[in-house]
């Protein structure tokens, strides 16, 4: 009995000093992941897509004003359908910074990494390996780099696929659906993503219930987020459609044209890029990639097509959102794997060192040292202006500056197509004449602070190092 208790707490104890080193690893990886965004944003290298919107957003909800985001023009709903924004608007009736959203952007990014490791010890992993595969999770690129990108709200929806899954194997369909509905809010497009991991619970994992409960709300989400929300706030429907030219001209007409025009599909698969892509993707885990336990991979394959099919670039990289739906169910596969002792690693230290070599070769850390640099010559000017625009009042400026000044219901971007006719709308117009963006020309900028010079609606109020701040005089 005596030597059954000594095993007993032996075990209790082990468990318990993995769950400290996890605990350990997901606080420092949210600590870096928070400092490392704030530090963009503080270096003027966030954008007004996705940060000032989303920041924009949430602050006209916590005040109580329509959430329609001014250089958009549309309710944010109208977007992607992620009413989630309404449960983050409180934090912004504390407080409203956008400091906020870099903190739960780490702390979902990084959490993660607990269920990834329930997962691991409930497949049968040996201690130390379960703890890699936390390590295997935290490390992967995708996840590093992300959270460089601004904001958006499926980050949030990460951790809970991982937890969701879990919850479905444990048998606790409450805490599934609530998790289910949680991510759903996220974004529209996790909804296929849901749909398709419901059958494969029914029919690989045998959670019938969770499996019945994902494949009905993912599939209904998608048809009324797509064909009845996104419409009614912006009524020319999904805007992402524009995507996929060639395949149709709405969801649904792309739907149709990949079941029965199958050609369609083959032409977009099998190019250069995709096959790019498709390496990125698996490189940080291609030891534990089996084919004989892709089975989870399933739930992956909505998101993978839709950025196989695209034309649009962005979607087949590790730096952009597009990809998040996909690492939940890589790593299920890794740790069937290496639970059937199939990988090509099983080593836990080998499994640390791969994925750390990886996350060397394609995290973008480095672009702080170079590219987040860039506006450094003009940071304590800009800096300097923004102090000075003291009130809510309407704001024009560049696109890396907004994300600075969208605690107002009307701010819009400098660019190309900015019509000079509607300057009178604005209170402020903060320019960078220096740093434009990329939406506007260098002529196009210097072409509007001449037109502020000579204008007599507005006034200078600062000037330095090419950033140029003017004012309404009757302001």
């Amino acid at each position: 009995m005596d030597q059954q208790l000594d095993s007993s707490n032996s075990t209790d104890n082990r468990i318990s000093s993995q769950a400290k080193t996890v605990g350990w690893l997901v606080g420092i990886h949210a600590a870096i992941l928070f400092l490392a965004s704030s530090s963009r944003h503080v270096l003027f290298q966030s954008a007004a897509f996705d940060l000032g919107y989303f920041d924009q957003a949430i602050y006209l909800i916590s005040r109580g004003q329509p959430p329609i985001v001014s250089f958009w023009g549309f309710h944010f709903l109208g977007g992607h359908a992620d009413w989630i924004l309404y449960l983050l608007a409180p934090l912004y009736k504390l407080y409203p910074s956008v400091f906020w959203l870099f903190a739960i952007q780490a702390i979902a990014l990084s959490l993660g990494a607990v269920p990834a490791w329930q997962l691991a010890k409930q497949a049968g992993l040996k201690p130390d390996q379960a703890v890699a595969i936390a390590l295997v999770y935290l490390l992967y690129p995708l996840v590093f780099n992300i959270n460089l990108f601004d904001f958006h709200p499926e980050v949030m929806a990460l951790p809970v696929f991982l937890a969701v899954v879990l919850a479905a194997r444990q048998q606790r369909s409450l805490w599934f659906t609530v998790g289910i509905i949680f991510i759903l809010g996220c974004r529209d497009a996790l909804s296929p993503s849901v749909a398709a991991m419901g059958l494969w619970l029914l029919l690989v994992e045998k959670k019938r219930l969770c499996g019945a409960i994902a494949l009905f709300a993912g599939t209904a989400w998608f048809l009324i987020a797509t064909q009845v929300l996104i419409p009614h706030f912006r009524p020319a429907g999904v805007e992402a459609v524009f995507r996929y030219a060639g395949l149709g001209d709405s969801v649904l007409e792309i739907v149709k044209n990949l079941i029965f025009q199958p050609g369609l599909v083959f032409s977009r698969l099998f190019t250069l890029p995709n096959l790019e892509y498709f390496c990125l993707l698996l490189a940080p885990v291609i030891w534990g990639f089996s084919f004989k336990h892709l089975a989870p991979f399933i739930a992956a394959v909505p998101q993978l097509a839709m950025n196989l099919l695209t034309l649009y670039q962005p979607q087949k990289d590790l730096v952009h959102q597009y990809s998040v739906p996909i690492v939940p169910f890589l790593l299920l596969v890794v740790i069937a794997t290496v639970a059937a002792k199939k990988s090509w690693i099983q080593s836990s230290r080998n499994i640390i060192l791969w994925s750390m070599i990886c996350f060397l070769a394609l995290a973008k850390f480095g672009y702080f040292g170079d590219r987040y640099l860039i506006k450094v010559d003009t940071w304590q000017a800009t800096q300097d202006a923004i102090a000075k625009i003291q009130t809510t009042e309407s704001v024009l400026t560049n696109p890396q500056t907004a994300p600075h000044l969208t605690h107002r219901s009307l701010v819009r971007l400098i660019s190309n197509e900015f019509d000079t006719a509607t300057l009178n709308d604005f209170n402020y117009v903060l320019l960078d004449v220096r740093h434009p963006g990329i939406s506007c020309s260098r002529s196009c900028i210097t072409q509007l602070l001449s037109q502020l010079q000579q204008s007599s609606v507005f006034q200078s109020t600062y000037q330095r190092d090419d950033v140029y701040l003017f004012t309404k005089k009757t302001l």
